[in-house]
């Protein structure tokens, strides 16, 4: 038996858009809403780059990567071909027009995954410099 965390109503979801869901730990969930209503959940990462897929196009059912525009199912949480990768798929219950997530999956999919680093400071390491003294004259 599954125990289900209520996150929303579907109407709090934007149609053909998305809502992401934060964990205590790994990447936030992106809960995304198509035009017939239908409700998706992927962790929010972009297999390609790691873009935030709750910030793409959602079209049919699929999502565009707002990075890169790779195409991305929101069943299964794979990307179509030509290009390959697969982000993370979370279940999803619709009752009542409230949304609730697998409690399970919340707490253990994907927990070893980080977020991307975007910007000068993406390196791993941190830069070092190299101090320098005012000399007496």
């Amino acid at each position: 038996m599954s125990d289900w965390k209520a996150i929303c109503r579907v109407d709090d979801i934007p149609v053909l858009g998305a809502r992401r869901v934060e964990r205590p730990q790994g990447i936030a969930v992106a809960i995304f809403r198509n035009a017939q209503d239908q409700v998706f959940a992927l962790l929010d990462r972009c297999p390609h780059k790691g873009g935030p897929l709750s910030q793409g196009i959602v079209f049919g059912t699929s999502v565009a990567c707002p990075l890169h525009n790779w195409t991305i199912g929101l069943a299964d949480g794979c990307a179509q071909a030509p290009d390959v990768g697969c982000t993370v798929p979370f279940s999803v219950k619709v009752d009542a027009g409230e949304v609730s997530l697998n409690a399970a999956e919340l707490a253990s999919l994907a927990l070893d995954q980080t977020p991307p680093r975007a910007g000068p400071h993406a390196t791993t390491s941190a830069p070092t410099f190299e101090v320098q003294t005012p000399h007496s004259p």
